[in-house]
């Protein structure tokens, strides 16, 4: 995994809002990462863009690996440290999901 630099526009609000999209702590997790696409002001930059849809498929990945054979909890644990990145106000290139996500256009 790689992290990009910081771009220079990313305000403080981006990275708690990239950060709250990751974390894993409630059964409400993936509403604030949908919240953030019904938010004019939130969905329309790049950086809680790209953050909010990474943060859905990796939940949607760890939910799926729960459910099969409990490796789920590892990518849980997983999204702690992303969501650190994405306050620090870092691109987390996560492997396979980052580029996926960036081919179909979503991020």
């Amino acid at each position: 995994m790689s992290q990009s630099p910081m771009s220079p526009d990313v305000t403080s609000d981006d990275k708690l809002w990239a950060m709250l999209s990751y974390l894993p702590i409630t059964p409400l997790w993936p509403f604030v990462a949908i919240i953030i696409f019904f938010m004019e002001d939130k969905k329309n930059r790049p950086y809680i863009k790209f953050h909010a849809v990474q943060s859905l498929t990796v939940g949607i990945i760890a939910t799926v690996l729960l459910a099969v054979c409990g490796l789920g909890v590892l990518v849980y644990l997983y999204m702690f440290y992303l969501a650190y990145l994405a306050y620090q106000g870092q691109d987390a290139t996560v492997p396979f999901v980052t580029d996926f996500i960036k081919n179909q256009g979503w991020a």
